[in-house]
């Protein structure tokens, strides 16, 4: 088991991506210590777990409160506990599908405000435990407008570079004590709650608008939560040892082949370029 032995820290583990990546996690043999902002939620994942022979632990910590989430760390390190892994997964209440110039300066403002605030506040209340360990990492969540222009996608895009940013300086700092400090970028998982909730709401502009975002990547399908959370397995574990300051893509080549069209590229290869 890939994480054995490790005890892994996940911040909004009541989402539908947090939860699977708190199955991944457990299923590779970590404690999982699970938080959000209701106790209902991460309770549930816990007793869900722990039936299924896992061990975990659920906490109500407001991952955007500094205060509390440094006296939630601290309280594990004074039972005994190491912190192996830390991963923020918390919603960032972003607005989409406005141009820049129609949007509300609050609307676009707020998940850059709720990624940077909640990102700093995980990652160094655990790189600080990390640090004195001499071992740990910092994972953290992003996606495809953090690698290329998206349009209509607001203040998340900016966003998304921000935290990849913070990720990559985090990093620098932190690899001398022996702490790696890893992004992960997805492509948008459609069998996510949130997902399925945009796709609900767009009626009949749905099924165009999913075909767009899978001929946008390379292998003409996107991503599902398991293959984040495999990949978020695969960083948290030793065989990822000499992985750190950088983002890792899961978005099935959205960052690097947007809009790159097979079909008419095949064609004009054969020589059809007159049109």
């Amino acid at each position: 088991m890939l994480l054995k032995k490790k005890n892994a820290v996940i911040y909004g583990a009541g989402g539908s991506l947090g939860g699977a990546i708190t199955r991944a996690f457990a299923n590779a043999g970590a404690g999982v210590y699970i938080t959000g902002h209701r106790m209902e939620a991460v309770q549930e994942l816990a007793n869900e777990i722990n039936a299924a022979g896992g061990k975990a632990f659920a906490a109500e910590v407001d991952a955007m409160n500094e205060e509390q989430v440094n006296q939630y760390l601290s309280g594990l390190v004074a039972e005994g506990h190491s912190i192996d892994i830390s991963f923020n997964a918390i919603g960032w209440k972003d607005v989409q599908n406005f141009p820049l110039t129609e949007m509300k300066l609050a609307d676009y403002l707020q998940p850059i405000n709720i990624s940077t605030q909640t990102n700093f506040i995980t990652s160094t209340a655990a790189g600080r435990i990390m640090s004195r360990q001499g071992a740990g990492v910092i994972l953290s969540l992003t996606a495809t407008p953090g690698g290329i222009g998206y349009p209509n996608t607001g203040g998340f895009g900016v966003a998304c570079c921000a935290v990849e940013s913070f990720s990559r300086n985090l990093a620098s700092e932190l690899g001398v004590y022996g702490v790696r400090v890893v992004n992960i970028r997805s492509g948008g998982s459609p069998d996510s709650k949130v997902f399925k909730e945009a796709i609900e709401a767009g009626g009949e502009l749905a099924p165009a608008f999913l075909k767009k975002l899978r001929d946008d990547t390379m292998l003409k399908k996107l991503p599902l939560m398991k293959d984040i959370a495999n990949t978020a397995v695969f960083l948290a574990s030793n065989m990822a040892a000499a992985i750190t300051g950088c983002t890792i893509d899961v978005t099935a080549g959205t960052t690097a082949a947007i809009n790159y069209d097979v079909a008419q590229t095949a064609f004009l290869k054969e020589g059809n370029n007159n049109v």
